[in-house]
């Protein structure tokens, strides 16, 4: 959605409108398409996607992307704050971003629950390749 809205801010604008915006050098590599990258100009990279295989380090990722998101949504208000039409979907975006931290919270908390429940393991005299009718009693 920030990608159409900076499409849509800059569609129609000349090389040189974009150079006294002071986007020359993102013009030359990019013209007016949208390309995923940071406001510093890193290019978006797999590098940005922290998983480690484990349900609690990777739910803490997605709790502080949410929150790095957040973030960068209200600072990009404060830089619209004028326009409406900008600021109205950055708003509805950020609120996104504040329920997804929401659920990925509960999703940790149970995960933690799970985690922390005393497992009980049982066994029995049951010879089950034997029971032909599936009614072990172990």
């Amino acid at each position: 959605m920030v990608g159409s809205i900076v499409h849509q801010l800059t569609k129609g604008i000349t090389a040189e409108e974009a150079e006294k915006a002071g986007l020359g050098a993102y013009y030359t590599d990019h013209g007016l398409d949208v390309y995923p990258q940071s406001a510093g100009g890193f290019p978006f990279s797999a590098n940005a996607i922290a998983c480690k295989g484990d349900p609690i380090a990777n739910l803490q990722e997605d709790l502080a992307a949410e929150q790095k998101a957040r973030a960068t949504y209200e600072k990009l208000i404060d830089l619209c704050k004028d326009n409406p039409d900008v600021v109205d979907p950055l708003r509805f975006l950020r609120e996104r971003e504040i329920v997804h931290f929401q659920r990925f919270g509960e999703a940790l908390r149970g995960v933690q629950d799970k985690l922390a429940e005393k497992r009980m393991f049982a066994m029995g005299n049951c010879n089950w390749n034997n029971n032909n009718n599936n009614d072990c009693q172990c």
